[in-house]
């Protein structure tokens, strides 16, 4: 089955600046282990990355405790990239004890705790735990449009985030209302010849080949190769 396109983030999401919350010492070296794991990542070296990512926890928690939100930086940091890596025991626990310190840091409905939940709904999906993973966009979702309104680019993710939850299971009528929501955001919100229209585009046209909608399915891909095409 072709999969569908999601917008989920990635290790650039990882957290670099550090706000004045530890010591002066403690907080450059914080900031430099992040950097440092950054750049292990981007080098393909994830096991030193790892092993950098665990000192900077471990500072973090000698600092500011175990319940302060920027040890639930330093988690979310460290799950996202055992995810990445396909260590999904390992990440689990750390992105869920990250997600509990935020809640409570920032309250429940805090917009960025969207991104929070997302993190933890690609863990599940990668798995294929779509009973864990659909609540959690679920509850993002909801966040996103109270937050930031009903048209923000951030519910459109939220809407195709879903959408591959809901084609993975192949339910695919279940999924077209929200990649068609998601398309209508990014067209107003960034004009018609955008290459993220262009991504909407081709996600709509795998759910309708997948639904057998071929001839629907040929004109929103035909209309995506003519926005792809365009000189940037």
């Amino acid at each position: 089955m072709v999969r569908l396109i999601g917008i989920w983030g990635t290790m650039a999401a990882l957290s670099l600046t550090l706000r004045p919350v530890l010591a002066a010492d403690s907080g450059t070296a914080w900031d430099n282990l992040n950097k440092e794991a950054v750049q292990l990542y981007k080098a393909g070296d994830y096991a030193r990355a790892i092993t950098v990512l665990q000192k900077a926890l471990d500072l973090a928690e000698k600092q500011v405790g175990s319940d302060h939100p920027e040890v639930a930086t330093s988690l979310n940091n460290l799950g996202m990239l055992y995810n990445k890596q396909g260590q999904y025991a390992e990440a689990e626990p750390l992105l869920v004890r990250a997600l509990a310190i935020d809640e409570k840091a920032l309250g429940s409905d805090h917009p960025d705790m969207a991104t929070k939940l997302n993190r933890l709904s690609l863990l599940y999906k990668d798995q294929g735990q779509y009973a864990q993973a659909e609540p959690l966009l679920l509850r993002a979702l909801s966040i996103r449009e109270k937050a930031l309104g009903p048209e923000h680019r951030e519910v459109a993710a939220s809407l195709n985030n879903l959408a591959t939850i809901y084609h993975d299971l192949e339910k695919h009528e279940q999924a077209v209302p929200y990649l068609l929501r998601a398309l209508a955001i990014v067209e107003k919100a960034l004009g018609p010849n955008h290459p993220e229209v262009a991504t909407s585009l081709e996600n709509i046209g795998v759910l309708y080949g997948a639904m057998d909608r071929n001839k629907e399915a040929d004109e929103v891909r035909q209309r995506a190769a003519r926005i792809r095409a365009l000189p940037r």
